[in-house]
């Protein structure tokens, strides 16, 4: 069946480094739009960035941009966050999700993706 198994969280001091992965298996992985998405407790989740598999397309929210970046190994079937400069306020479980790339998915809450990862926690001190 479709999965996506993520990998890469941990416990890390401010202005640290750390990259996630999410390997897809079960489906046409050019045909989806991988989103990361995030959830600190007491918050609702947001969209952290997308892309599409297929153009490489991508998207950043206004809080991570210029220290986050998304990219896609289309020959692995993953998907890489590789976040860097990291602050408190990126404490969270991470979540990594698909949609087909035809649902002209947005990347601010992951509501319309079909498929998620286990999530992975992040948490940087201070």
């Amino acid at each position: 069946e479709a999965q996506l198994v993520q990998s890469g969280g941990g416990l890390v001091q401010a202005g640290g480094s750390l990259r996630l992965s999410c390997a897809a298996s079960g489906f046409t992985f050019d045909d989806y739009a991988i989103g990361w998405f995030r959830q600190a407790p007491g918050k609702e989740r947001e969209g952290v960035s997308c892309i599409s598999s297929s153009d490489g397309s991508t998207y950043y929210a206004d809080s991570v941009k210029g220290r986050f970046t998304i990219s896609s190994d289309n020959a692995k079937n993953t998907v890489y966050l590789q976040m860097n400069s990291l602050k408190p306020e990126d404490t969270a479980v991470y979540y990594c999700a698909a949609v087909l790339i035809t649902v002209v998915a947005g990347c601010e809450n992951g509501w319309e993706y079909d498929y998620w990862g286990q999530g992975t926690q992040v948490t940087v001190s201070s």
